[in-house]
Order: C-alpha cells, then structure tokens, then sequence
C-alpha cells in the first residue's frame, strides 16, 4: 500500500509542519485500503498560501504567450500519464474503467484545451472614450473540489486560474485524493513555476476551513455539496474575498406528451444512472404527463433493468459501487424513506444487489408516482435512485420542476424544439439541456438558487479568475 506523507508546496514535496495524521484510502469496489495520505493542517495551508502569494507577483506578470506554453506542455505530460489517472480514479471512487477512460480522465485533457482557446483569444484590455478596462488576474486562489468528477473539477479551476495569471493552492477531497497527486506530479513535470501550483491534502474542517478563512487569499472555489459549500462562505466571509461555488442539484426532466416516450425515458433512466448517480447535474426527477405514467415506468423499469451494477474494472459493468461508507448509508437511508413515504417502488430497493456481500454497491432504483413533499423528491440522493412524478399540465410540471432549494440543471424533451425551447426558458436553472443534448464545454457551467454562483467553463469560467481595472484618462480627450 503506497503512502503519501506529503504536500507539494513552492515547487517540491515537503514533509508537514508537524506530526501529520494518517487517512486510509479505501477502495469502494472491495473496502479495502489502497493508499494512505497525510492530513494537512493550518500550518501547511498557511504555508501554502505563502509560496502561492510569493509567486503571484511574478507569474501575473508573464505573458499570454507564456501562459499557452506552459499549459501546452501540462497538457502533454497529462496525456503521458492517461492511463495512471484513469486508473486512480477507479480504484478510489468506483468509476468503471470505460468511464474513468473516456469521460474521467478525458475532462481533465478537455478543459486544459478548452481553456488555451480562450487564452489564445481573450481580449484583456479595451479603451472606452478616454478610459482604458482591463482585466487582470485576481491573485491566490484557494480550491476544495469533490471527489466525483475529481480531476474534472481540478482541472476546471486550475486551467482558467493559470491562464489567467493567478496562483493557487489546491486541497482535493481526501476520499479521492490520488488522482490530485498525479495531477501535481504533472504540473512539476511540465515545469510549473515554483508556488503558482499547490497542494495540500486534509479535510474539510481543519485544512478546508484554514483555506477558506485565510487573509491572503484572494477568492475561494469550491465545488461540493451545499451544506459545506455554506461553510465555506461564512469562513471567506471576514475578509471579503471572492466565493464562487458549484453545489448542489435536484435537476428536472420534463418529458412532454408530444416526446417519443421509449427514447425519452429509457435515455432518461441511462443518464441518470450513469456514475452511480454521483453527477450534481443527474436528471434525478423525471416529469410525465399522468396519461403516461404507467408506460413510462414500465419502460423505465425495463431500462433499469439493463443497468448492470458490476466490478469497476469488469468489461460489461455499467455502473460501479458508489464511493464511500457513508454515501452508501445515505443512500440506503434514502431508499428506505421513499417506501415509508408511499412512493412506488418500481425497480432496486434497499441493500446490495444480489451476488455482492461487500463493497459499497446499490441497487439501480427507480420510484414512481413520487409526490413533490417526499423526501425522495427533495434531498440530493446522490445515489442511483431516480424519481418519476406524474404531472397533469405543462403549468403544473414547471411548477414542480422549479419547487426546489436548487437549480443547476434541467432536461426538456419534446417532439416539437420550439416547444421545448418555450420550456426551457421557464425553468430556474443554470443549464438545460434540449431533446438530449450533451454538454458544451464552451457554455457556462453552474446553477441559480442554492446549486451556487458564479460560473466554470470556456471564456465563462475563465473571467472568474479575473479582476476589473478602469483607468480614466488613459486617452486623451
């Protein structure tokens, strides 16, 4: 079993500042403990955020030119280690191999390209009348990111934050904190200056908090769940620095009765259940028109049915275990509350599916004739557990659709685009995705209400980074 007992601070791996605690890493096909990691306390954020601060006067100051280089070479040490990624992402959240090959890793490759683009093009400064704007990097960023999409949360902060001139320390969720190391390894290999890239493993009360409440940095990016992501943002309160979050969902799926309802549905139940559930942006509700509720859960029971719930590194495995102990007990406690509540058990039910004894493995579950008060239809599951609610009006499926705390994503499908365009404008969320269309990493990524603010992704995620200068009198009148 490999160990990690230390942090990647000011460009080399140093020991803790003092006597460090231990975390296993466990493996959630098998429970069984692949790796274990120092936990990082105040003292190594602090120091940190230090060789971070040190470093931000000079790497601000190089060029576009500069910038693209360095991430062209990042990206070319990224590619060489593919596979070790892939690879550690699997055993350390469950992500079948198929998955942590070709969407897993693959987001990290995506937005570094992505972001150059946006690099190579941006227009930092304009003159307006006599007075110049600009826009400049907004100094050290302090980044938490989850442990479900893990190197596509770090990659999506760290590429716009180097592209645009900012420093940064990293503290990855120490569940899946292997990939992150691999990541730190790359940016040393790709010659990242010393203290622009930082890592500190730890969790999220003591490193998180010392993070987040830190007076020299600059603004705070945290990607997680809703609950912590209201800690972070009373601890940055004090000094008044820059908080974006990407946090919770809830996501709707309306199904219009002019929708062809085997390809809806079934498309439905696929996307859902995809990374076990484990996607903040899942279409965990889906909305269908009462007339044909009965044969949309027949088919989405069907569907379910084909979801093969396996080993991550099995071939035929659709999804794999879920990613720790405790989510699974969430889990289960949730699955549990829908059958008290009177939701219709369709598909899956409690416990493991049949053949597992061990690792954290759930039953692909699916409850119909949901009303909106359950909890099932309220609280993020996180989970493979999909919600089917009968609506009598597009009013009425609106309505519910918006009764919720979050608003990250939703999911319209008709067989008419202008109708389901009419749909989508009347939702209250960051994204909607049309007849089932996939992402845009070029679109902005993020949600209204309590999902977050602020925004990832393409030029979006990019001027995140970026503070706004105006200069009067840069031009003669």
């Amino acid at each position: 079993m490999k160990e990690y007992g230390k942090f990647y601070i000011n460009g080399a791996w140093v020991e803790p500042a003092q006597a460090a605690p231990m975390l296993e890493v466990i493996n959630p096909a098998n429970e069984e403990p692949i790796a274990k990691i120092a936990m990082g306390s105040p003292t190594d954020i602090d120091r940190a955020v230090k060789a971070a601060k040190d470093a931000f006067p000079a790497w601000s100051a190089t060029s576009r030119e500069e910038r693209v280089a360095l991430m062209k070479k990042i990206l070319e040490v990224y590619q060489s280690r593919y596979a070790e990624i892939a690879q550690a992402i699997s055993e350390e959240m469950g992500a079948p191999m198929w998955l942590a090959t070709r969407a897993q890793a693959a987001m990290g490759v995506a937005h570094f390209t992505q972001t150059m683009n946006v690099l190579e093009h941006y227009k930092f400064s304009e003159v307006r009348g006599t007075t110049q704007i600009t826009k400049e990097p907004v100094g050290v960023c302090g980044f938490i990111t989850p442990w479900n999409w893990p190197i596509n949360q770090i990659a999506c902060k760290v590429a716009p934050a180097l592209a645009a001139g900012c420093t940064m320390v990293l503290k990855p969720s120490e569940v899946a904190p292997l990939n992150a190391i691999l990541f730190a390894e790359i940016m040393h290999a790709a010659g990242v200056p010393k203290g622009v890239f930082n890592l500190v493993n730890g969790d999220g009360a003591s490193a998180g908090a010392a993070l987040s409440s830190h007076p020299d940095v600059d603004m705070m990016s945290f990607t997680g769940s809703t609950r912590a992501g209201v800690l972070v943002a009373k601890a940055a309160a004090d000094t008044v620095k820059r908080v974006h979050q990407e946090l919770g969902g809830k996501s709707a799926n309306i199904i219009l009765p002019d929708a062809d309802l085997q390809s809806a549905v079934a498309g439905g139940v696929a996307n859902m259940m995809t990374n076990s559930g484990q996607s903040c942006n899942a279409p965990t509700r889906m909305f269908v028109q009462a007339k044909q509720h009965a044969e949309a859960v027949a088919i989405a029971k069907e569907a379910a049915s084909k979801v093969k719930v396996g080993d991550p590194k099995a071939d035929d495995t659709t999804i794999g275990p879920v990613v720790s102990e405790v989510q699974y007990n969430k889990i289960q406690a949730l699955i549990q509350k829908g059958i008290e509540e009177g939701a219709e058990l369709v598909a899956g039910g409690p416990g493991r599916p049949e053949g597992f004894n061990r690792g954290y493995y759930v039953r692909p579950t699916i409850f119909a004739n949901v009303k909106p008060d359950m909890t099932i239809s309220r609280e993020e599951i996180f989970g493979p557990v999909l919600s089917i609610l009968p609506y009598e009006t597009e009013a009425d499926a609106i309505a519910m659709a918006n009764d919720t705390v979050y608003g990250l994503s939703g999911y319209v499908t008709s067989g008419n685009l202008d109708h389901a365009k009419s749909v989508a404008k009347q939702l209250r969320t960051g994204n909607v995705h049309l007849n089932g269309a996939g992402m845009d990493l070029g679109a902005p990524f993020g949600g209204f209400k309590q999902s977050g603010n602020g925004r990832e992704w393409g030029e979006f995620g990019f001027e995140e980074f970026l503070e706004t200068k105006a200069v009067m009198g840069y031009e003669a009148a």
